[in-house]
């Protein structure tokens, strides 16, 4: 029989309502099992989606997070990977089937059966709902934990395990590197690290804002070339692209991006708006264009991401923020006031 134990973690339990302790349960470590004494998580544009049910299906009380920093402090008898006090992560990814075609190829994250997400999702084998980053602990097979490289900032670290393998497994996919044009649409907890990697990766890299701020802060973080989107002649004069990484999460028109790309270019959607995108038709048909997607990366491509990280000295730009301020840093994320990810330390939940 599987017994539980009690992890005090920062939930809400209502769409409006605000964030505040709550008490859940957490399994005990099973045999394969690594369990992570958390230290930072990272605030994402889905964990907000999620708490205020804008996607429809969430299930209160819900504790969101899934870009999870920690110190193993348990491991069950059969685990290989990981030892007591090894740094290790956890994306969004906590379970799949480990048999399709998919898994077997490492990216669990197209998983026939479906993944199981880090939370608020119906955890298949072991019953009840699953609870996020936001808490003091956590409990996950060994084969959906990374290790996060000693070199790296932890709390800079932490985005990685979202916004960093979310632009890097399609950046790696449509194969930017030396001598292609990668554009990235909005400058945010994604964008921002979609122009760290595309430059580590050789690209020339062109961001497209709408704030006047954040394109002046797109050269420090990298960029070669920055484009106004609401002005149409930098639109009308600015290089055709390879691929397009569109981070955007809200309502926005794709077809004067799709048009710049080239003969054979793709534009890639990695953020999630809430609304329908129309496209136009000649618009992808004139140049053989593709209008794509892609979601997160697999286990061993986050593990990827990660080195790759570390080996080019890449993190986020973060606010470091303690668990008193979580509702305010919500409320700011919703007006788009942070540069780049809002990361919580989870120190504060044990006091």
């Amino acid at each position: 029989m599987n017994t539980h134990n009690h992890t005090r973690a920062l939930g809400t339990e209502a769409a409006t309502a605000p964030f505040k302790t709550l008490e859940i349960e957490r399994r005990d470590v099973l045999p394969t099992d690594v369990q992570i004494e958390i230290l930072y998580c990272g605030i994402c544009h889905s964990d907000l989606h999620a708490v205020h049910n804008d996607w429809g299906g969430t299930t209160y009380p819900i504790v969101p997070g899934h870009e999870i920093v920690g110190k193993v402090s348990k491991v069950g008898e059969s685990v290989t990977k990981f030892k007591v006090g090894d740094l290790a992560g956890v994306g969004c990814i906590v379970d799949s089937c480990s048999e399709c075609s998919h898994c077997q190829d490492g990216e669990e994250q197209y998983c026939e059966k479906g993944w199981t997400v880090v939370f608020n999702a119906a955890d298949k084998k072991h019953g009840g709902i699953t609870y996020g980053g936001f808490s003091e602990k956590i409990v996950v097979n060994e084969n959906y934990v990374v290790h996060i490289p000693e070199t790296l900032d932890l709390p800079g670290a932490a985005p990685i395990l979202c916004a960093g393998i979310t632009v890097y497994s399609p950046l790696k996919h449509w194969q930017a590197g030396s001598g292609k044009n990668v554009g990235i649409i909005g400058i945010g907890g994604l964008g921002h690290m979609a122009i760290k990697i595309a430059k580590a990766m050789g690209a020339y890299v062109t961001v497209y804002t709408t704030s006047q701020s954040k394109a002046d802060d797109a050269k420090r973080l990298g960029a070669d070339n920055i484009v106004l989107s609401t002005d149409d002649e930098q639109m009308k004069n600015c290089p055709k692209q390879d691929i397009i990484l569109d981070t955007v999460s809200a309502k926005h028109d794709i077809n004067s991006f799709i048009s710049l790309l080239k003969t054979d270019g793709s534009l890639v959607m990695v953020g999630l708006p809430a609304e329908q995108l129309e496209i136009s038709a000649f618009n992808i048909v004139h140049g053989r264009k593709s209008f794509s997607g892609s979601n997160i990366g697999g286990i061993a491509e986050t593990q990827e991401v990660l080195n790759f990280c570390a080996e080019h000295n890449i993190t986020a730009d973060i606010e470091l923020i303690n668990v008193n301020q979580v509702n305010e840093a919500f409320e700011r994320l919703e007006n788009n006031n942070v540069k780049y990810r809002f990361v919580v330390d989870m120190v504060g939940l044990k006091q």
